[in-house]
C-alpha cells in the first residue's frame, strides 16, 4: 500500500474517532461496538491493511 493511501486510511480513521467522540454517551458506545465490529470482520477476511503495503 502506498504512503498516501496509508495517510488517506489513518485520516478517515481519525475523522471517525472525531465524529464518535462528539456524539452523547450512549451513541458513541454504539459507534464504538460497530466500529469495532467492521475492524474486527476486515482483519478475519484477511483484508490488506497499511503493513502489508
Amino acid at each position: 500500500m502506498s504512503d498516501d493511501r496509508e495517510t488517506d486510511v489513518e485520516a478517515e480513521l481519525i475523522d471517525r474517532l472525531r465524529i464518535i467522540e462528539d456524539q452523547p454517551l450512549d451513541a458513541r458506545a454504539d459507534a464504538y461496538a460497530a466500529l469495532h465490529d467492521e475492524l474486527a470482520r476486515r482483519l478475519e477476511s484477511g483484508a490488506a491493511t497499511p503493513a502489508d503495503g
